[in-house]
């Protein structure tokens, strides 16, 4: 839809300038006599060459939209105009798609757009957070303050994933020495044992089969069973593109044990977070349901918060609507309609997204915690399993000398 920027005036005298989206000259200046009577010029804001600066699979991380956020509230604070802000954040980042993306911010808003008009026009690929954040803070007039408070959102977000990644390289590094120390042994050294047990005709024990069973299927179906398992993962990746199937594979991730379990608190901190934030912001309670509804990545969660919009429209408290909720933690679900029913739902929402904060983390060490002594078990039983196949011949082969 095309922008206009527009300068108006008001009876007193006063004149106004701003953006308007329309789809008409002529809706444009409907749009404008409802706030101002005369509408002294208007023009057809020009888009900036190049398309979207992010690509489809372009993806920027939340430690630098956190630096991001930081660097224009620092900025903003010491009273720089707002071109000029988004060119030095642009200088100051790191990641070269957000730069790219600033860039065309800077002169979309040299041309009359909004901040938050451009980055939805520009930013297809940014959090849905961030954006209305942005729009809330314009609206509110405390841009600042969105800018902050995303700020220290993302950041939260980044050392989480950091602690998540931390945690996981030590089993995941084992897991893949274990795998190619397997395959080699599988490969290698088991054939030539099978070969030396063969040519003395001696009876193996059942292990020996098993391995040999194995090992000979694995070589000769070994590619097969791997095409398999990619054809399987790539008809779950479509069927969970289908709404139906989401919602399948998203209820089924929620019903695993621990994992479920974590995936659920982090979600309902995903949610407290958003509304809090967009609440702070200044946002319109329907429409912080919404962002906050998008901003789940459980898509089941997310669809169950989307469904009290309905219900809210029609004069009901958000408490109530989530009472009916079957995957939204009960204590998020009765803790949202005290602080609705106190006049606090912001704070209140902030002390939950702490406590599920916290809840995460705790989940997410335990977890790591049982994760490794389970590998090692796992491990040290095929291990075994491989040297009784191996041994258990010989011994029999001594004892018959």
């Amino acid at each position: 839809m095309p922008a206009y920027k527009y300068e108006g005036a008001y009876p007193s005298g006063e004149t106004v300038t701003g953006v308007v989206e329309a789809v008409s000259e002529h809706e444009a200046v409907a749009q404008i006599r409802q706030s101002c009577e005369v509408v002294l010029s208007l023009k057809e804001v020009p888009r900036a060459p190049g398309g979207q600066a992010l690509g489809r699979f372009q993806r920027i991380d939340a430690k630098s939209l956190a630096l991001t956020c930081q660097q224009f509230a620092i900025i903003l604070k010491a009273g720089l105009p707002l071109v000029q802000t988004v060119d030095l954040v642009a200088g100051q980042v790191g990641d070269k798609a957000l730069v790219s993306l600033l860039r065309q911010v800077s002169e979309d808003v040299s041309n009359g757009w909004s901040l938050s008009y451009s980055f939805d026009q520009r930013g297809g690929r940014l959090p849905v957070t961030f954006r209305e954040t942005i729009r809330a803070g314009e609206e509110s007039g405390d841009l600042i303050s969105a800018f902050e408070r995303m700020g220290s959102y993302y950041d939260r977000s980044a050392k989480t994933h950091a602690r998540a990644v931390s945690a996981l390289t030590y089993p995941a590094f084992v897991i893949a020495v274990a795998a190619v120390v397997i395959v080699i042994i599988m490969g290698y050294a088991v054939p030539a044992f099978i070969s030396t047990f063969d040519s003395m005709g001696i009876e193996l024990p059942w292990v020996t089969l098993a391995l040999i069973a194995m090992t000979g299927f694995f070589s000769q179906y070994g590619l097969v069973v791997l095409a398999a398992l990619a054809g399987l993962g790539l008809l779950v990746w479509i069927y969970g593109r289908t709404e139906g199937g989401g919602l399948w594979l998203s209820r089924l991730r929620l019903a695993l044990p621990v994992v479920g379990g974590i995936g659920r608190m982090s979600n309902a901190s995903q949610f407290a977070h958003t509304m809090s934030a967009m609440l702070a912001a200044g946002m319109p309670i329907l429409q912080a349901i919404e962002v906050s509804g998008k901003a789940m990545s459980s898509l089941c969660m997310s669809r169950e918060v989307l469904e009290t919009i309905a219900g809210v429209e029609s004069g009901r408290t958000l408490g109530e609507c989530l009472g009916g909720a079957k995957e939204l933690p009960r204590m998020l679900v009765e803790m949202t309609a005290v602080g609705e029913a106190a006049g606090a739902l912001e704070s209140t929402l902030d002390v939950l997204a702490e406590y599920y904060d916290h809840e995460v983390d705790v989940g997410t060490t335990r977890a790591l915690a049982l994760l490794e002594p389970t590998i090692i078990v796992v491990l040290a039983v095929f291990v075994v399993f491989i040297l009784l196949a191996v041994y258990l011949p010989m011994f029999s082969m001594y004892g018959s000398i």
